[in-house]
């Protein structure tokens, strides 16, 4: 017997939201069913609906909720069991084939997911991308740990390892950027440059731990960047003091952001230290030109970051223990909340710079 749920559905031939009722199937063997109690609404969905598609989508990708059905070889989590859901695979390495995407009956044909679907009330989802937790925590603003924690805070805790007194520069302080900040402080960082077009949305970022802030509409950031970082004990290639940023991160993947980061990073220490790494952690929106000069003569470093170079299994219990301890601070990061049937307003509001944090849908 299969699960009742009421289901986002995004049609083939417009960007105009869907609520569906449906019926998701029993679980498969490897398959989990889950009610789930939050959603976070992330700025990733909104390329989805603006990208030229042959079938209808559902979407979302991080959630709280609880167990309802399990697949006949599923072990790790059983009905009754808090979980989270992503969409990164939460132990990666221990899959022997890819696990499947999502995939659901809706009323205009077979939609499609990225991995899950969390813009629903009920959700069904391969094995690999629910997460067990414990049945404690709050049930709502975790919700964005599955996406926006874990892809900013895990940028800078995993893929860049930064050390306490290294400086970060982070471009885009929205849900993921203000993570970012979040996992800069934990990590010790100094100086935390928050940049942004927006004075309140810098002055949130200082709650949460940016030491510095610098408006990209008023200044150029790069040039504010490096003035704040000039080093003038180290030299550079050119024999200049060394400044930047030791990391820049892009929250934001435009190609204006992601052409700044690299300039905006240290030059090598001639002969001793080499330069500053630029992580693009934002979901490119077009492409990008960077500078081989640079790159090459202050021996920089360009790469990229998906989902915080995260595992799941591993990383979800320090961000909760963040959250429990008060460091993480998500009951101020989710700024706004809506229903389910209020999904065209909760996406009208991501586009239109009106979510200061991070928004959630509650269910």
């Amino acid at each position: 017997m299969g699960t009742p749920a009421r289901v986002v559905v995004l049609p083939v031939d417009t960007a105009e939201l869907r609520v569906e009722s449906l019926e998701l199937p029993d679980p498969g063997p490897h398959q989990v069913v889950v009610k789930q109690f939050a959603s976070g609404i992330c700025h990733s969905q909104l390329h989805q609906m603006h990208t030229p598609r042959r079938r209808p989508v559902v979407l979302g990708h991080e959630s709280t909720g609880v167990v309802l059905q399990v697949g006949s070889e599923v072990t790790h989590v059983v009905a009754g069991d808090t979980v989270m859901v992503t969409w990164v695979p939460r132990q990666a390495t221990s899959a022997s084939i890819p696990p499947e995407p999502a995939r659901l009956e809706v009323s205009d044909g077979t939609a499609v997911s990225q991995n899950v679907f969390t813009w629903a009330d009920h959700t069904i989802a391969d094995q690999q991308y629910v997460v067990k937790v414990d049945p404690n925590i709050k049930t709502d603003v975790t919700a964005i740990i599955g996406c926006a924690v874990m892809t900013g805070a895990g940028a800078v805790i995993n893929t860049a390892n930064v050390k306490p007194n290294e400086s970060v520069a982070i471009f885009g302080v929205g849900g993921v950027g203000l993570s970012a900040v979040v996992g800069a402080r934990m990590a010790g960082a100094h100086p935390i440059i928050a940049v942004d077009l927006d004075d309140n949305k810098l002055a949130f970022a200082k709650g949460f731990g940016a030491t510095h802030v610098v408006n990209a509409s008023q200044e150029d950031p790069v040039a504010a960047i490096h003035a704040l970082t000039t080093k003038s004990d180290r030299f550079t290639f050119s024999g200049a003091p060394v400044s930047g940023a030791d990391y820049a991160f892009d929250c934001i993947g435009i190609k204006k952001t992601m052409e700044q980061i690299l300039p905006a990073c240290r030059s090598g220490h001639f002969g001793a230290q080499d330069g500053g790494k630029a992580v693009l952690v934002g979901v490119p929106s077009t492409s990008a030109e960077i500078n081989a000069t640079d790159l090459l003569l202050n021996e920089k470093h360009f790469i990229g970051s998906i989902g915080g170079s995260c595992s799941p299994d591993r990383d979800f219990p320090r961000f909760l223990a963040w959250e429990d301890n008060g460091d993480l601070a998500l009951d101020k990061m989710v700024t706004e909340r809506f229903s389910i049937d209020q999904i065209n307003e909760a996406a009208d509001a991501l586009a239109n710079g009106k979510i200061a944090g991070r928004a959630i849908l509650e269910f």
